[in-house]
């Protein structure tokens, strides 16, 4: 079956989503101080990790155009999707809609859906994996916007911050509640709303403990996890996904449990060593 795929550049995907010939990835920019970062296959984590830490601004990222997203969907009459990340986060879901308004102008009988994640990261990641299940089985294009959405509508995404010096910087967090946290080494435990909002959770005094709640609070919320994947995020902190995915197995069975790097959206959100989890 033929189709097209466009997904932003905040989901982070597998080497095999990578080389997947129906996706195209569409980057975001992103901004830090005078620098321009293209959030592509040219994206470099570790330079980039680095001019974040050194600069006193935040970060800030910069959605695609409409037109990107047009030669992401393809000039022919295929059926199309796209993934964006959280419409409450990003520019990147409108963009992507306007630009299907103006191709399907030009090709009114082609069908595109846009789906908003209301998520991030490894939740946008397995929005692509179960687009890819429905298609592969070879369900029609209704079929398959349905089942993708409601699989939206039931997901979970939680994250742990290392640093909360992107928080400080844009504003979301006072410099004295800043100093506090790092002080007592206080770690959030964030997480999206059905609106796909960020929201804390909880928080615990040190990573470890953190994660340990992150984790309990997931399966708390997933029920029947041995039908489920389960995706593990992380920006630049391999070993520690390693961990929390060891944590999970000990106490739930989930059918799949995947570990990904984060690209550049989301290691600008999850800052360095910050673990995303989304079920």
């Amino acid at each position: 079956m033929a189709y097209h795929i466009a997904v932003d550049s905040c989901t982070d995907m597998t080497a095999a989503m990578k080389k997947d010939e129906h996706i195209t990835l569409v980057p975001l920019t992103l901004n830090v101080g005078e620098d321009k970062v293209i959030d592509d296959e040219t994206f470099n984590q570790a330079e980039f990790l680095r001019k974040v830490a050194e600069c006193p601004e935040a970060p800030s990222s910069a959605c695609p155009s409409p037109d990107a997203y047009m030669q992401a969907y393809g000039y022919n009459n295929e059926d199309a999707y796209a993934i964006t990340l959280s419409s409450e986060l990003s520019g990147s879901y409108n963009s992507a809609k306007l630009g299907a308004d103006l191709l399907k102008e030009e090709y009114p009988d082609k069908k595109i859906h846009v789906f908003n994640s209301c998520s991030a990261s490894a939740g946008q990641t397995l929005i692509l994996m179960k687009l890819q299940e429905c298609l592969e089985a070879g369900k029609a294009f209704s079929e398959v916007v349905s089942e993708v959405e409601q699989y939206i509508e039931e997901q979970t995404t939680l994250f742990v911050l290392e640093s909360l010096e992107t928080l400080r910087k844009n504003g979301r967090l006072s410099n004295l509640k800043a100093f506090i946290a790092n002080s007592l080494n206080i770690k959030p435990v964030m997480g999206s709303t059905k609106e796909g909002l960020i929201c804390q959770l909880d928080q615990a005094r040190g990573m470890n403990k953190a994660l340990e709640r992150m984790v309990k609070d997931m399966i708390s919320k997933t029920k029947d996890c041995e039908n489920r994947v389960l995706a593990i995020a992380h920006c630049n902190c391999p070993e520690r996904a390693k961990a929390v995915k060891e944590k999970i197995e000990k106490i739930a069975k989930f059918k799949k449990i995947i570990i990904i790097n984060t690209a550049g959206v989301s290691s600008m959100y999850a800052n360095d060593g910050g673990v995303i989890m989304a079920v």
